[in-house]
């Protein structure tokens, strides 16, 4: 009977874990085919990706997409530089910024300091649509920064996630450590870029990731604050391939093909500190 029994927790274990296995792989090709979809749309000869028989397999690879989208536009460059610009100014402002924040909230003991940072926590709770007229009222109407990079940039120079993320951060940075760097004299300036900034690499790290793609992906705020098609970013250039009757399907995936680039760059280049940033906290004690 007890060997019947083992043998019974064995054979459900097999199925639980070829059951796991099976969903997994079922979820990995949903997470996976519409990136398939584009390469391949991207890649693949230009009247097959609009025609209803299309086939998922690819049967031939041309460059012809790719041609066709630099030739579409003269501004076809400008729009993947204007996401450069945006995206990399905004993360190196939010690493900066946010980091500061975070250190002055978690760190250094001013008058109202928690009711500060609970008010903006409180902002976190109200959904971003919500913001967007206010905000472009304030941008358009008020400061006359419309089809501006100054327009595109400044409402995302400081994230109050990130500046979150970095004031739970260090808050399990002793505070002996930053004592002991007064009594030699540093200033907090020094103690930030020289103790806090090493030691919360990983954090940093973090940030820059989430802040840059989500700036890259970002399409409703540049559509409403552009006016001209040489202020466009890629993910909003890329609707100028539609049109009343038509969409030049192939040359808008081999956009958004090169769109998607430099996201894959950037995360396999930091996945070691994104990694070491998920797991943290795990780890931690």
């Amino acid at each position: 009977m007890l060997y019947t029994n083992k043998g019974k927790n064995k054979l459900n274990r097999t199925l639980a874990t070829i059951a796991t296995v099976i969903f997994l792989f079922m979820f990995a090709i949903a997470t996976l085919f519409p990136i398939y979809y584009m390469i391949i749309s991207a890649f693949g000869p230009p009247v097959e990706s609009a025609a209803e028989s299309y086939s998922i397999i690819p049967t031939s690879f041309t460059l012809d997409s790719f041609k066709f989208f630099f030739n579409f536009s003269p501004y076809s460059l400008r729009w993947i530089l204007n996401s450069f610009i945006v995206a990399s100014t905004t993360t190196i402002s939010n690493v900066i910024f946010a980091g500061m924040a975070g250190y002055a909230f978690s760190k250094i003991k001013f008058p109202g300091r928690k009711a500060l940072f609970w008010i903006l926590l409180c902002t976190m709770m109200v959904p971003y649509q919500v913001v967007q007229v206010p905000l472009y009222i304030l941008v358009v109407n008020i400061l006359k920064m419309s089809d501006s990079y100054r327009a595109l940039i400044l409402p995302g120079l400081a994230g109050i996630y990130n500046i979150f993320l970095m004031k739970q951060f260090l808050a399990s940075l002793p505070y002996e450590l930053i004592e002991a760097a007064k009594i030699d004299g540093c200033s907090h300036g020094r103690i930030f870029f020289q103790i806090v900034v090493p030691l919360s690499k990983t954090v940093l790290a973090v940030i820059a990731i989430f802040t840059f793609m989500d700036n890259w992906n970002t399409f409703f705020w540049p559509l409403l604050v552009t006016k001209s098609i040489s202020m466009e970013t890629i993910q909003v250039g890329l609707t100028n391939f539609r049109f009343a009757n038509t969409t030049y399907f192939s040359p808008m995936m081999a956009g958004a093909t090169i769109a998607a680039l430099p996201m894959f760059i950037l995360f396999f280049s930091l996945q070691k500190y994104f990694l070491q940033g998920v797991t943290v906290g795990a780890i931690k004690g």
